[in-house]
């Protein structure tokens, strides 16, 4: 029987040509049945389009299946992937920002931590948890390969309602900014050796190392912050020129560690970056305000592009990524060993953290499926970092399985960059807006009453501004 791939979200048709076509370059998977699936009929045929391309140009014998339902495309899988975006860029991102903008509030993804992430978990972990119901009746042992943002959130939620369901959520921050590290050394990456540990989106390289051609290590890190004192780091980023990422190296010398995530993401996870009546520090960083947005509008526009270049190609080149989710499924198939870092629950993982909640580590994969490795001891100002974005997860966590709608307020109350910003007042009433505005995107238990209304003067002073 050939290996059954279910693509949940399959409208994310670069994403998913990029997955799909590292999978159709290994032998063990070139012969899979693809289950593309998506609500959004008009884009699924487009990912067909692209996958059957991939298919004759692999010369790989796959079958893809498409489906605007997602339980014919998961009954039977082995893998399940998952990509979706609930409430897409517009109209639920564009409220995302534009909203908190009229508070006072300015963010730079707002996918992960911060209002927007708490927003965006609210609207998806039901989604995801219908999902999982789904997979527990119709592929029970099939592997859940998460691709979905908040990517902290959605794991640790389904932990706590569906923790039979085996899954793992992927992020490529580790190995994306391990090659930006090599490039602003002029290092091959090849030569890196590290270690990493942490949540996502907040992970610490808590080794970082160059194997010399004798076999010893060297460490790296005096080299990282001798070349930023010096000016000569970092580079320009490679994948975002809007964004020198200054912040993270800020943050190295500060705390001793390099942080996995990107600078945009990382300045609104943390109070010190982004402040209204600190324009300077906005220039000297380089943080690139209501980056996301413009990110989703180029996107757009460069698809379409590239969708007309499809449909006139006969074939389509696509080279192997560095996205883990090939390498999970190959490594499970055919018992090949594979290390990956994926997000997965604590449990004593990192015992410095919460039991559940969702950390970032080292994980064997073979044929017994994937197998976490136990974190490091992490430096305690690294624990206390994390714990402030732990302490919003959690609440939304709290919010969404016991659909209480006053640890919605909690959360936004304790996220660091959004109380650097607002007062206790401001905070409550923006959820109010945020939570009218996204209406029928939330599930029912956190709708607000039909009509609000803003009643306190710090407020309006600050929609004022």
């Amino acid at each position: 029987m050939p290996v059954k791939i279910a693509f949940v979200g399959a409208g994310s048709t670069v994403f998913m040509k990029n997955l799909i076509g590292d999978a159709l370059h290994l032998p063990a998977l070139a012969d899979a049945d693809i289950a593309l699936m998506d609500i959004d009929a008009g884009r699924l045929a487009e990912s067909e389009l692209v996958v059957k391309k991939l298919i004759a140009s692999t010369g790989a014998g796959a079958s893809v299946s498409t489906h605007t339902e997602r339980r014919p495309a998961l009954d039977g899988a082995d893998f399940v992937i998952v990509a979706f975006q609930i409430g897409g860029y517009d109209p639920c991102t564009i409220t995302d920002f534009e909203v908190p903008k009229r508070f006072g509030l300015r963010q730079t993804i707002a996918d992960t931590l911060g209002i927007g992430g708490i927003m965006r978990g609210l609207r998806t972990v039901p989604h995801l948890w219908a999902l999982c119901a789904d997979m527990a009746e119709l592929c029970p042992d099939a592997i859940l390969l998460q691709y979905v943002n908040p990517m902290a959130i959605n794991t640790w939620a389904i932990t706590a309602q569906f923790p039979e369901i085996r899954q793992v959520g992927l992020c490529h921050s580790v190995q994306y900014t391990a090659a930006e590290l090599a490039r602003d050394l002029n290092i091959p990456v090849e030569r890196l050796r590290y270690r990493v540990a942490g949540i996502n989106h907040m992970a610490f390289f808590l080794r970082f190392e160059e194997q010399l051609a004798d076999g010893t290590h060297r460490d790296l890190y005096p080299a990282l912050r001798e070349g930023y004192r010096a000016g000569r780091i970092p580079l320009p980023s490679s994948w975002n020129p809007r964004c020198p990422n200054r912040v993270r190296y800020e943050m190295m010398m500060r705390l001793g560690y390099f942080v996995t995530e990107s600078s945009e993401h990382f300045a609104e996870y943390v109070p010190w970056f982004i402040k209204r009546d600190r324009p300077d520090l906005i220039e000297r960083f380089g943080i690139p305000l209501d980056e996301y947005p413009q990110r989703c509008m180029e996107q757009i526009e460069r698809w379409r592009d590239e969708l007309e270049t499809y449909r006139a190609s006969e074939t389509i080149e696509v080279a192997r990524s560095d996205e883990y989710a090939a390498t999970i499924m190959n490594a499970v198939v055919t018992g090949e060993a594979a290390t990956i870092y994926g997000n997965v629950a604590n449990n004593n993982l990192i015992p410095q953290l919460p039991d559940n909640c969702a950390v970032e580590v080292p994980c064997l994969v073979d044929a017994n499926g994937i197998q976490p490795t136990a974190g490091h001891e992490l430096p305690p100002q690294l624990v206390a970092l994390i714990r402030t974005n732990i302490n919003v997860q959690e609440l939304v966590v709290a919010a969404l399985t016991e659909e209480r709608r006053e640890h919605i307020y909690h959360a936004a109350m304790m996220d660091p960059h959004t109380a650097a910003e607002l007062d206790l007042d401001q905070i409550h009433d923006m959820v109010d807006a945020l939570l009218e505005a996204h209406g029928d995107w939330l599930p029912q238990w956190a709708r607000p009453p039909a009509t609000l209304t803003v009643n306190n003067e710090a407020t309006r002073r600050a929609q004022q501004q």
